[in-house]
């Protein structure tokens, strides 16, 4: 699997031989590949005029592109700000609060993410077929796609320490810019035009994955909820600034501590583990069903609902699992 930024195209369809020797080098003479475009193809068409554009069938004959397009930027923002308003008006019946649910369209944000990553694990895992993803700039709904793929496909990415690696290489070291993302909140009355909830959106897809499969993940819902508090707000460095290049400016990692060195301790390490947790060496497929994507309760009604009772839950079933 690769990914990368649109090809710089352009509105006269400019070549780039480097582009096409390179992706010609991934596949054999009689292999294909699939392009997985995060953009619709309106939108795809619409960047040449403005110097991008995607890949054109003559240059990469090998290589079969598939549109699936992903919100990013105010829209999945606004999605966002509309789905905490409605979970904190108490004053809504049953039938406002699922209409208010659809509106906001958060639930269709996590359905479609979750539907273009399993489309990249079957074309590696069913097709046996190499896959470049990319969107515009290659730092958003790609990694979204990316790092949501291997979750499915790679059990040791859904180990603690794997999920951590993965986090590091597809999110912050590729240059998902968290600093310009998750400047501000749900609660923030600031619209930002580059605040998007994109790692959120991933958390949240990891969460339905953890839902269905809940033996299959290492970690538990608490790891997914620390990392959402710290993407936002974090006494760590570890998701300052918006790239590597940033990070070293600023001397990041000489002058702060790295929030994976204070997760990975043994008494803390143990918090985030999922007692349930058994090595699954298979692909993991996801229902994307309506009815199989929920509303991560855990977050969205975490200051509404009291997590008592499942937190105590929880500590049963550790000590049970501790005593065998």
């Amino acid at each position: 699997m690769l990914r990368s930024s649109q090809p710089l195209t352009g509105p006269n369809r400019k070549r780039c031989r480097e582009d096409e020797m390179l992706l010609g080098t991934v596949l054999d003479e009689e292999d294909r590949g699939f392009i997985i475009d995060t953009r619709s193809a309106q939108a795809a068409k619409q960047a040449r005029m403005t110097g991008g554009g995607t890949e054109p069938k003559s240059s990469y004959p090998q290589w079969k592109r598939l549109h699936r397009p992903l919100e990013r930027g105010r829209p999945l923002q606004e999605s966002f700000v509309k789905l905490v308003e409605a979970c904190n008006d108490t004053s809504l019946n049953m039938d406002r609060w699922l209409s208010r649910l659809e509106s906001c369209r958060w639930l269709s944000h996590v359905k479609a993410a979750l539907s273009t990553a399993c489309l990249a694990a079957q074309c590696m895992d069913r097709e046996e077929a190499s896959v470049l993803v990319h969107g515009a700039e290659g730092m958003d709904t790609t990694l979204l796609v990316t790092a949501l793929a291997q979750v499915i496909l790679d059990p040791s990415c859904r180990t603690l320490v794997g999920f951590q690696g993965l986090l590091e290489r597809e999110w912050i070291e590729a240059g998902h810019p968290f600093h310009l993302r998750c400047s501000r909140s749900a609660y923030s009355h600031a619209r930002l035009k580059q605040e998007a909830p994109l790692f959120l959106l991933f958390l949240d897809c990891v969460w339905q994955l953890s839902r269905q499969f809940p033996f299959s993940l290492e970690f538990s819902e608490r790891l997914l909820l620390t990392l959402f508090d710290n993407a936002y707000a974090s006494a760590y460095g570890t998701f300052l600034c918006n790239n590597e290049k940033e990070r070293c400016l600023c001397k990041v990692k000489e002058n702060t501590h790295s929030l994976w060195a204070w997760l990975n301790q043994p008494g803390e390490r143990k918090k985030y583990l999922n007692p349930l947790y058994s090595h699954n060496a298979l692909v993991i497929w996801p229902s994307v069903e309506p009815q199989s994507i929920q509303l991560w309760q855990g977050l969205f009604f975490r200051w509404i609902r009291s997590s008592q009772y499942l937190d105590e839950a929880w500590a049963e079933i550790q000590q049970l699992v501790e005593g065998e």
